[in-house]
């Protein structure tokens, strides 16, 4: 048996699944947590996949290994290779004002869509290299070299310490704002724009390329934007929209063309195959579960019981989940809200099913951008630590319109780098293909008015003061 290894960096935690690159069945896995923040230094990332390795009985007899991981964060280091400052993740929204700067200095959202298939918002790594120029001067002075969370650990796992060494992959190149994926080529001039002066960037490989070896000899594969994994981990298909409800919420489809959307909404990303990815990302997901959840003082499958026992539209109540700011729309100050707050509708089950419908609205409006930039959507796969949740399955086709097919229970990210590094190693011309068990799908009639009134209510959010 051929065993690869694929692993996930995300914003929470590491994990390792060692499979049989042939069939996909899963032989060993470990986990590790990360620390909790928008500021992470990348030691912490690279202790946690050192653990996850060791509980998943190492690496030494993989044929090949692939690293996924969240996107955007800002890995900045010196001419030694030694990193400068914590990197800055994509939930940090210090640089807002960074954003709209760049958006004004190169003519507009218009530009930024044409050159390289997105507009700036606080997420995207070259917002956060502006923001570290003019913030901290003394650090940006000895950065020579910018890269991802996912280039940084595969180069950890190469064993080199120069950085002119360091690789990447279009899905994540393609987050940065530097580097475009109509053209698979850097725009040096944006970066030397954002950050004022040029340094190294990783060079981008295709979608087998070679990053560097384990120590065993096995080759590591280029790795992924960790929604460009996961989309190739469940193995969606043509007019399959998936939606993945983690710390982040994502709504992306595989595409032959890459979107221009001016506002912003849909990010022209990369996926691993060659082709395009269009998305729309909104910070606030799962954890808007979470924080409903400690509000009631509930546990997650007693909060998805209360939600069902509420009705549609929840009597008016609506839940605007804009918790941690928001990135779709772009209100990076933005606060929650609670509206149709009345007598009958001030119970756990009311506002249990307010924060599913509202976490599932916003979701909901980035599947109705996609359709109009010309994604097919015939079905929904939802995947993520909240598609666990019954609540969520069984009223996201009251809102989305669409069948909700959810897989069995995986580390989708995870094993779309596995499935990746079964291809490098086999080094053909298409990828392997795995079985997989059968989901379970979900079909309700839509209920437009829950749409109707998240919209009512989205305009009325208060932003924080600056």
């Amino acid at each position: 048996m051929t065993l690869v290894a694929g692993i996930d960096s995300s914003t929470q935690s590491c994990k390792v699944v060692i499979r049989d690159a042939e069939t996909g069945k899963l032989v060993r896995q470990g986990r590790a947590s990360h620390p909790d923040g928008t500021e992470v230094h990348p030691d912490a990332w690279w202790a946690a996949l050192r653990e996850a390795i060791d509980q998943a009985g190492g690496l030494d007899d993989v044929a090949a290994a692939s690293v996924a991981g969240q996107q955007h964060g800002m890995v900045v280091l010196d001419e030694n290779g030694e990193v400068v400052r914590p990197a800055l993740l994509w939930n940090d929204t210090r640089s807002a004002g960074a954003a709209a700067d760049l958006i004004a200095e190169f003519g507009g959202g218009d530009k930024w869509a044409d050159a390289v298939g997105i507009v700036p918002v606080a997420s995207f790594t070259l917002t956060k290299l502006r923001w570290l120029a003019r913030n901290e001067p003394a650090n940006a002075a000895r950065v020579a070299a910018v890269c991802l969370p996912h280039d940084w650990l595969t180069w950890k796992l190469s064993g080199s310490t120069d950085i002119t060494t360091i690789k990447t992959d279009r899905s994540d190149a393609s987050g940065t704002l530097y580097w475009s994926a109509k053209t698979n080529q850097y725009r040096p001039d944006l970066l030397e724009l954002g950050f004022g002066r040029l340094i190294k960037t990783p060079d981008v490989l295709g979608p087998i390329g070679v990053a560097g070896h384990l120590p065993n000899g096995a080759p590591l594969g280029p790795g992924a934007g960790d929604n460009a994994a996961a989309a190739f981990g469940t193995g969606a298909g043509p007019g399959d929209v998936v939606v993945s409800i983690g710390t982040s919420g994502t709504v992306f489809v595989s595409s032959d063309v890459s979107p221009d959307d001016p506002s912003g909404t849909v990010a022209g990303f990369a996926d691993v195959t060659g082709r395009f990815l269009p998305i729309v990302v909104t910070l606030n997901a799962a954890r808007v579960l979470d924080a409903a959840g400690r509000l009631l003082g509930v546990d997650h499958e007693q909060l998805s019981r209360l939600a069902l026992q509420a009705p549609a539209g929840a009597d008016g109540l609506v839940l605007v989940p804009y918790l941690e700011g928001e990135r779709t729309p772009n209100r990076p100050d933005a606060t929650g809200a609670i509206h149709g707050l009345t007598l009958q509708t001030s119970d756990p089950a009311h506002l249990a099913r307010a924060a599913v419908e509202g976490m599932l609205c916003a979701l909901a409006d980035g599947l109705d951008a996609l359709v109009r930039h010309g994604a097919t959507a015939n079905r929904i796969v939802l995947v993520g630590g909240g598609a666990r949740s019954e609540a969520v399955r069984r009223i996201a086709p009251e809102l989305f319109g669409l069948p909700v097919l959810v897989p069995p229970p995986g580390e989708y990210v995870a094993d779309g780098a596995a499935r990746q590094a079964a291809w490098v190693a086999a080094g053909a011309a298409e990828p392997p293909v795995w079985s997989a068990e059968a989901p379970e799908t979900y079909e309700a009639e839509p209920v437009s008015l829950i749409r109707e009134q998240y919209k009512a209510a989205q305009d009325a959010v208060i932003d924080r003061p600056r």
